[in-house]
């Protein structure tokens, strides 16, 4: 068996990091389902790893990629389940696993590789909004034929508010300088949420709605404005295939 046909016979991890709430979950699944359904993977083809629940990963030479789901909870609360998650992401990038981090993944991953992640000083974004691609994204493997602006969806208070040194911002967003970040050769990051729907915003925006009112967000002008997503949403399945292509040349 060559290296190449090895490689693809690993799993892709998902490192599951945080769920919705259960009547949020009941009707949409939890976040690693959603990862895994955005990436196109079978069931069989991944490893999910609750790493809040105490679940720990395998060495990184273990998977062909790992991908990095989003969570309720705050990078900045430095909880220890995602201190040890940092660790093994800093021994995974040195030995060269492709990564992609979603929302707390993205800030997960800009953290542990020596960025800063706190409060978006212009507040929360959420809905369907629009991310428009940046000079550093002409030539990426990732981002060729993408196009210069897309929508996405958006669901997060905190932000990354410094890159990792090396990390170059590749989109962004009207309140966020880095919607979608390479963070090194083959990890990347998105803010927003390429694992999203319509129907799982509307109906978080709908069950949060007064606590987000009182923030003077007006949600039924964000409900109103949902809409599909078909670039995001695309994004995962595009960076498992880079990365293939990538492995396929260098083995």
């Amino acid at each position: 068996m060559s290296n190449i046909e090895a490689t693809r016979d690993l799993p892709v991890l998902i490192i599951h990091t945080g769920n919705p709430d259960k009547v949020l979950r009941g009707s949409h699944g939890d976040y690693a389902e959603m990862l895994r359904h955005a990436a196109g993977l079978l069931p069989q083809e991944v490893q999910v790893i609750k790493v809040y629940h105490g679940e720990t990963m395998q060495p990184a030479s273990s998977y062909r990629a790992a991908l990095i789901t989003g969570s309720p909870a705050m990078v900045t609360d430095r909880e220890p389940w995602s201190e040890l998650t940092a660790d093994w992401i800093r021994e995974a990038a040195a030995f060269g696993l492709p990564m992609f981090g979603i929302c707390y993944g993205h800030q997960l991953l800009a953290h542990a590789l020596g960025g800063s992640v706190d409060y978006n000083p212009l507040g929360r974004e959420l809905g369907t909004q629009i991310v428009e691609c940046l000079p550093a994204a002409v030539g990426d493997a990732l981002m060729t034929g993408m196009p210069e602006r897309f929508p996405a969806q958006l669901l997060h208070a905190q932000s990354v508010t410094q890159l990792p040194p090396g990390a170059v911002a590749l989109a962004r967003s009207d309140m966020d300088p880095h919607q979608f970040v390479r963070l090194a050769p083959f990890i990347y990051s998105a803010q927003f949420h390429p694992e999203f729907g319509c129907e799982f915003m509307r109906d978080h925006l709908e069950r949060y709605a007064e606590d987000y009112k009182k923030e003077g967000l007006d949600i039924p002008a964000l409900v109103q404005g949902l809409g599909p997503t078909p670039t995001a949403g695309n994004l995962v399945r595009r960076f498992l295939k880079v990365t293939s292509r990538s492995a396929a040349r260098t083995a």
